[in-house]
Formats: structure tokens, C-alpha cells, sequence
């Protein structure tokens, strides 16, 4: 994985490492509820934003499960070499981090993006981000790590990242300060949700999902479907 963009978020998740069984047992069922509530059809299109130029068993679910890949785009901001290679027939765009994408509104049927959200620097690109999924397709699935999770995603530390005062502590402890700041991660929560949702003229739910432990369950995502009818 060396020179990836994307190695960071997989320091943890090392591959054949218990960690990383977590992590595709967790996207397994994110995929499996992605289906649940998208319905897509055999020739529905979907874009898949941020994707992971890291190729491993733990990433980009969508594009190692899915039975028409080649409907899929795949959007990210790395040359992503070995993921084209690895999905000859997945379309790749190239994007830049927080700028509009590059595609006309209503374009797709599903825009999708899994573990990208919390880390695109702030609220208002957090904001920005989901009124950009939901303008380039009809409905969207964004699916997110869970702060309540008892083990934080990215550092492993256990439960002292519930409040953002004993995260910053811990994450200082261990060497791992960077991930206490939010210009690298927002640790997401229902409501948090919720609130980027407000205001879009959508139908929005939010519920578990990952491995499955009530409200400390692993992951979380976020449904909108337009409410205005696509012309």
C-alpha cells in the first residue's frame, strides 16, 4: 500500500489482522443494507464517491460485491492505479477534495459514499458533501463510522473517544493526535446526521448498521430520496 492516499484510514485494519475481519464483516452488512435500501436494478447507475486506492479485502465493498460493476463510477482524488487495475470495468473519475463534482444534477440513479463523510474537514464541507450527492443522483446511502462504536475506528483506542475532551487525552497518549483533529476526522453520531440533513427537500433516515450492537453499533448510515420529482 505504499504511496496510497488512503493508507492512513487502514493503519489499524492491517491485513489478516483480526481488525480487518471486523472491518469486512462491518461492510458486509453495510452492503447488504445499501441493497436493502436502495433496491438498485440490473441497470441502475450508481456513483461511489471516494473510493479507496488501497486494494484490500477490507475496502471499496461496493465494487467487490456488486453484481453489475459496470454501472458503477467511482469517484476519488488519488491516480488510484492499482484500483483501476483491480476494477477494469468500474469507470474512474478523478476528483478534487471539496469542490463540486463533475457531473450534471439528477445524472445518477444512487450516489453512495462509505467512511468518507467524517473526514472531509468540517462541518460546512460535511454540509456541502451531502447537497452534492443528492444533487448529482436521485437517492443516496452515506454511510459512516459510529462515535458510540466501543472502539474508535482509527486509532483503536477504546471508549475514551465518547467525549471530545478524553478523545483529544488519549489520542495525545498514544501518539495520535492528528485523528483528535477535525480537519482529519468528525466523530459521527445520529444526531450529527440528522442535522446535515436538515433543510434538503428529501425523505432522510438514519439508522445502525455494520456489526450490529444497538446504539453502540459500528457504523451508521444516512438515506435521502428526493421529495421534487426528477425531470
Amino acid at each position: 500500500m505504499s504511496g496510497t492516499v488512503d493508507e492512513k484510514y487502514y493503519q489499524v485494519a492491517r491485513p489478516s489482522s483480526i481488525a480487518e475481519k471486523l472491518l469486512i464483516a462491518a461492510r458486509d452488512r453495510i452492503f447488504d443494507d445499501f441493497l436493502e435500501r436502495m433496491k438498485p436494478l440490473p441497470d441502475s447507475r450508481i456513483v461511489d464517491v471516494g473510493v479507496s486506492d488501497v486494494v484490500s479485502e477490507g475496502a471499496n465493498v461496493l465494487e467487490r460485491k456488486y453484481q453489475h460493476r459496470q454501472n458503477i463510477t467511482a469517484c476519488g482524488i488519488g491516480e488510484a492505479a492499482e484500483f483501476q487495475t483491480e476494477f477494469p470495468d468500474v469507470r474512474y473519475i478523478r476528483i478534487e477534495a471539496n469542490a463540486a463534482l463533475p457531473f450534471p444534477d439528477n445524472h445518477f440513479d444512487i450516489a453512495t459514499a462509505n467512511a468518507v463523510l467524517e473526514h472531509v474537514g468540517s462541518v460546512d464541507n460535511q454540509r456541502f458533501f451531502v447537497r452534492e450527492l443528492l444533487r448529482i443522483a436521485k437517492r443516496a446511502f452515506i454511510s459512516v463510522p459510529h462515535r458510540f462504536f466501543p472502539v474508535e475506528h482509527h486509532t483503536a483506542i477504546p471508549l475514551l473517544h465518547f467525549t471530545d475532551i478524553s478523545f483529544r487525552i488519549a489520542a495525545a497518549a498514544t501518539g495520535k493526535s492528528s485523528w483528535a483533529d477535525q480537519a482529519n476526522l468528525i466523530l459521527m453520531t445520529r444526531t450529527k446526521l440528522l442535522q446535515l440533513a436538515s433543510g434538503l427537500d428529501s425523505d432522510v433516515a438514519v439508522d445502525y448498521t455494520g456489526i450490529r450492537l444497538g446504539p453502540f453499533s459500528s457504523n451508521l448510515f444516512l438515506t435521502l430520496q428526493k421529495n421534487t420529482p426528477v425531470r
